[in-house]
């Protein structure tokens, strides 16, 4: 029984060996995190962003629809963290600049049935975000005492608009 856990051991460090060599390097999802803003404005300047993609897509069919544009080092299709499924859209990583380019002309083509948007992508500045945009968002509170409910006694003229008599009025 001994003798067979450390052949597991053996093999598993093998696989772990074989794996480690057989990536390239900087191809881990550590080394894209670890990235400065000028190296991400870089590599955001080589992509693109492709969006209406059908939702059972692949990398590489994604990659196969814009070979023609120049080499690719990446096909990101983002996916829902709560239960997988893609969103609908696709970042794709070029070796130059110049196959941003080529590949805008790819704009409105059609990929699996559907028409599908290209554009370059765009950078994220550190800092900024869409989803703070202020305590109210309609600009001022609303609620069920605001000026012109019964709540503070004001009581408007039979003249305006949705006026309703109270039914403990006597008129």
């Amino acid at each position: 029984m001994e003798e067979e856990a450390e052949k597991l051991k053996q093999m598993q460090t093998e696989v772990d060996k074989q794996m480690n060599l057989g990536s390239p390097p900087g191809s881990s999802m550590n080394s894209a995190m670890n990235l400065s803003f000028e190296e991400k404005v870089e590599v955001d300047g080589r992509s693109i962003y492709v969006g209406n993609v059908d939702y059972g897509a692949t990398a590489e069919e994604l990659e196969s629809h814009f070979h023609g544009c120049g080499s690719i080092n990446r096909v990101t299709i983002l996916c829902n963290k709560y239960d997988g499924h893609p969103k609908g859209f696709a970042y794709i990583e070029f070796a130059d600049k110049d196959s941003v380019q080529t590949a805008m002309a790819m704009d409105e083509s059609l990929f699996r049935g559907r028409q599908i948007k290209v554009v370059p992508k765009r950078t994220n500045r550190p800092g900024l975000s869409i989803t703070n945009r202020g305590f109210f968002r309609g600009g001022r509170a609303r609620s069920r005492f605001t000026r012109g409910s019964y709540y503070y006694g004001y009581r408007p003229s039979r003249r305006a608009r949705g006026y309703r008599r109270p039914y403990y009025s006597p008129y």
